[in-house]
């Protein structure tokens, strides 16, 4: 029987017990994907990461990331907590004031900047994919009737719009931050609406917010994932930043903009994103956040 080391940590959060878990494997040398993809979902965080060697020296470590059910290509918050690991456990030069690294994950090469302050790391920030737009959800009853709503509660202004940068969700505005704390996924419409569509994954927010930072309120389902609601999902905070921006919900540039989430799950986190562009068109797509570890501890195998 083998012991694999593991950390936890709170991910988009600066106080334990908020934010998003994760679990975080130093060593993932050895261990088969049917073994990884078990021991995701016997912890059964939102995602899990195994740390392994990279496949080109170039690069710092290759990352593989695991929902309770299935690997994921990439994704926000594993990304972000991981590097936080690699930090807190010095397995990366921690010796000035900010770090570059290079993380080898399925989807492609996934830069990651980390600040530090006498050692330890105090904000990450990952650069995700340019984005990709469409298709676009035209049935807005039928979406309102899988959260619980009216439809007049979903913004008519706005698409419901499919946005990827890497993995694609389906955005739907409210218009109201009381109508977001009140929804409420339905699995049975989700099965009908969401299950073979291009995102089954659904991004819910407004534009009011509950913490003097924050430019919009947010919440995250994603029963395919085996996840009901997420409490902060990076992967989906650069697509929101770029769907604000070509929309004109923002105007700055770069536009910078915090995004709530998990508040509605006693998981409270802050997504920051930041979103640069030339003209109309999006040039450079960056998430960041901050991290506490919680706790480490050992696995058999």
């Amino acid at each position: 029987m083998r012991k694999i080391h593991f950390h936890l940590v709170d991910v988009f959060t600066n106080q334990a017990f908020g934010g998003n878990q994760l679990a975080v494997f130093e060593d993932g040398r050895g261990l088969a994907t049917e073994t990884m993809q078990a021991i995701a979902r016997e912890i059964n965080f939102s995602e899990t990461t195994f740390v392994l060697p990279p496949d080109d020296p170039n690069n710092h470590y290759r990352v593989r990331i695991f929902t309770p059910s299935v690997e994921m290509p990439v994704a926000g918050h594993p990304t972000i907590g991981t590097a936080f690991v690699l930090a807190h456990t010095r397995m990366i030069d921690t010796s000035g004031q900010r770090s570059a690294l290079r993380l080898e994950e399925q989807a492609g090469v996934i830069p990651v900047l980390v600040e530090l302050h006498e050692g330890a790391p105090t904000m990450i920030t990952m650069q995700q994919s340019l984005p990709t737009f469409g298709p676009r959800f035209n049935n807005v009853p039928l979406i309102a009737d899988m959260l619980s709503l009216n439809a007049e509660e979903i913004e008519s202004a706005y698409p419901l719009e499919v946005v990827s940068c890497g993995v694609p969700f389906l955005f739907v505005p409210l218009r109201s931050l009381v109508a977001l704390q009140r929804c409420k996924l339905r699995l049975d419409v989700w099965e009908r609406a969401l299950r073979d569509f291009a995102a089954p994954h659904v991004f819910v927010f407004a534009r009011g917010t509950v913490t003097a930072e924050g430019t919009v309120h947010s919440r995250m389902f994603a029963p395919a994932l085996g996840i009901i609601e997420d409490p902060a999902t990076g992967a989906a905070s650069g697509p929101l930043g770029c769907y604000l921006v070509k929309h004109k919900l923002v105007s700055d540039n770069p536009a910078r903009i915090v995004s709530e989430q998990g508040f509605e799950i006693a998981r409270p986190s802050l997504i920051r994103v930041e979103i640069e562009r030339m003209g109309s068109e999006i040039t450079r797509v960056s998430v960041g956040g901050q991290c506490v570890a919680i706790g480490e501890g050992d696995l058999y195998v």
